[in-house]
């Protein structure tokens, strides 16, 4: 799967079903967390304007308009066992797994970013009436790829150091 995923940024008018969706959750929540602290939370997001109002608070947001779906990944800072540091792997873990079972879907997505950039994360904080002590971390735009495109070959060897730098 990891090798056929890739950013989808323009998408079909093709219905995303609530099944695919909760698979994706599922997927985002089998994500690794320091102390098991599983700190995520999501809010699903279908209504146009609602994809409108996201695709307008960041130049890089735009795939949203056009998206079936988005997926806010939030990070509940109150959780027991969170530890602070740690919350930004913890969810960015929960976003990689969402992106790969969406490939195992059949679905296209981009990982739209926000967190930590103040005025993204107020945007989203306000429109959605997040509370301070939830960071919207990152935004996963949905649906099905309205072009087929290759995935691109990253691997680099001169970035690979055997014992020492």
């Amino acid at each position: 799967m990891i090798f056929k995923r890739k950013s989808i940024r323009n998408f079909s008018d093709d219905e995303v079903s609530t099944d695919k969706i909760k698979n994706l959750i599922r997927a985002g929540m089998q994500a690794p967390s320091a102390f098991n602290s599983q700190p995520w939370e999501f809010i699903i997001v279908s209504d146009e304007e609602d994809l409108k109002a996201v695709s307008k608070m960041s130049r890089y947001a735009r795939p949203a308009e056009n998206a079936q779906k988005l997926i806010i990944v939030l990070g509940n800072t109150t959780k027991d066992n969170v530890v602070m540091p740690m919350i930004q792997q913890d969810l960015s873990a929960c976003t990689q797994n969402i992106l790969l079972q969406a490939v195992a879907e059949g679905l296209g997505a981009v990982w739209l970013g926000f967190y930590p950039i103040e005025d993204r994360v107020d945007s989203l904080r306000q429109y959605f009436n997040i509370p301070d002590y939830i960071i919207p971390f990152s935004v996963i735009a949905i649906g099905y790829p309205k072009e087929d495109k290759e995935p691109e070959n990253r691997y680099d060897e001169s970035k690979i150091h055997l014992g020492k730098y």
